[in-house]
């Protein structure tokens, strides 16, 4: 028994390194670790609660190394991760009244749609470009908007955060990244304290994944810091597209559109 509960720490610590590694680069972490986790036979409600306590490690593991490289300014930013702190908060508070069957449906749609964005936009790189809102202004609306679905639902948060980022704040992909891994940070963590009120966490097995997080999100971010959008924009499309296609087939929206088609 205890051989089994090692062997079940050390798959799950890898697999947490993997999902940290590409969370760190371009999001979709959540929908690594907890699809592993389910089928490694971890009850759904432990599942959720003890992703969102190693997922900490992640964001905050490519935060430091976004910041010590300056891409992010930690303490000129602080306000925003508050909002994104404040939305994540009241988004787990409320999720336990609103039906996530339709969230399930509308988000693979609005995923889909983030992924042609960012591969067929042309000029993308890492200079910023126009901002066509104000940073007081989009800390106030966008910031928060994002934590509060964060806190509600979760999965493709930060291809928001970068949307959002690159097309209204007019960053460049790698900034937006270094600003989107704060952002992640604030939105999960407000979300993990209410979730450790009200719900269910295996701590030991959440610390050591955090530990494979905090590692896989050092290797991404750097990866991502020296190659810039030539690796997050193909990264980012792909986790969408992944994201996208997890929710569809757990909404079985696939199968009925297969069923339609072959009935056709």
């Amino acid at each position: 028994m205890q051989d089994v509960a090692l062997n079940l720490f050390f798959l799950l610590f890898l697999v947490a390194i993997f999902a940290g590694f590409v969370d760190s680069i371009a999001g979709g972490g959540g929908l690594i670790v907890l699809p592993a986790m389910l089928i490694l036979g971890i009850p759904p409600l432990e599942a959720l609660g003890t992703n969102k306590l190693q997922a900490q490690f992640g964001s905050a593991s490519a935060t430091i190394a976004y910041a010590r490289r300056g891409h992010v300014d930690l303490k000129k930013q602080f306000p925003m991760a508050l909002m994104a702190f404040l939305g994540g908060i009241v988004g787990a508070i409320i999720a336990a009244f609103v039906p996530p069957d339709i969230l399930r449906m509308i988000m693979p749609f609005l995923l889909i749609a983030i992924a042609i964005y960012f591969a067929f936009k042309p000029n993308l790189s890492d200079l910023d470009s126009h901002r066509r809102i104000t940073p007081i202004l989009f800390g106030l609306t966008i910031v928060p908007l994002v934590g509060f679905y964060d806190g509600i639902f979760g999965p493709g948060a930060g291809s928001f955060y970068m949307l959002a980022f690159v097309g209204l704040a007019g960053f460049g992909m790698l900034k937006a990244t270094a600003h989107t891994k704060l952002l992640n940070f604030g939105s999960n963590f407000g979300s993990f304290l209410v979730f450790t009120v009200s719900g269910a966490i295996m701590w030991k097995l959440g610390l050591i994944m955090g530990l494979g997080q905090f590692l896989g999100a050092q290797i991404g971010s750097r990866l991502a810091m020296k190659n810039g959008a030539k690796i997050i924009r193909p990264l980012l499309v792909i986790s969408c597209i992944a994201m996208a296609t997890k929710l569809l087939i757990d909404s079985g929206t696939l199968a009925e559109v297969a069923r339609y088609i072959l009935g056709g």
